[in-house]
């Protein structure tokens, strides 16, 4: 099937799901600012005008990248999990195994999304760090929402303050990546959420 037939096929929602997903890894890989609209159109078979169609100036697609892709990874590693559980220090102890655990080349290499586009996208753009500071708000708020229903049923110490401990958590997540991004070191990553683990352990009841 020729490239013509394939973009009269594709449906509206599948072309913006495509090119979410171009627009991530272009971003991911090289920042917002030097992300290329033509390399994000050679990854998939969408037309610059479906591109337009869907999102109007390249700061719309950023912006989409944030809220539709961005937030709804955190949303499945992070928050679901948290929202479900009565133990909340065991569920963070968990979690940070995991990241332990599937911590890789790929992420030192390129780092976390949402801390890279905080850090080059926040004193340039209004509208990007609005939309950045509501995830990390929605983070800390699933976290301090999880530490006070572990205070409620005796699993956490009575004695923190659930949102303080929330965002110093957030903060040294986001620190270890860097760290680990900028030392180019697998090792050192995990060692610093080694450190953030004995942390949460320390919040038990």
């Amino acid at each position: 099937m020729s490239v013509t037939s394939t973009r009269k096929l594709r449906n509206p929602e599948q072309t913006r799901v495509d090119l979410l997903s171009a627009a991530y890894a272009e971003i991911l890989e090289t920042g917002f600012q030097a992300a290329s609209l033509e390399r994000i159109l050679a990854k998939t078979s969408v037309s610059k005008g479906a591109l337009y169609h869907h999102f109007g100036t390249k700061q719309e697609l950023g912006l989409a990248v944030v809220e539709d892709v961005i937030a709804p990874q955190l949303a499945e590693r992070w928050f679901r999990p948290l929202a479900e559980a009565d133990d909340p220090v065991a569920c963070l102890g968990q979690i940070l195994d995991e990241k332990i655990e599937a911590a890789d080349e790929n992420l030192i290499r390129y780092g976390c999304p949402l801390n890279n586009l905080i850090q080059e996208m926040s004193p340039l753009d209004e509208q990007f760090r609005q939309g950045l500071q509501r995830i990390l708000e929605q983070w800390i708020s699933t976290i301090r929402s999880a530490l006070a229903r572990g205070q409620a049923n005796a699993s956490v110490r009575p004695d923190i303050v659930p949102g303080e401990a929330a965002l110093f958590i957030v903060a040294a997540i986001e620190g270890c990546v860097g760290l680990g991004k900028n030392a180019q070191s697998v090792e050192s990553y995990q060692t610093c959420l080694r450190q953030l683990q004995r942390f949460i352990r320390s919040l038990a009841g």
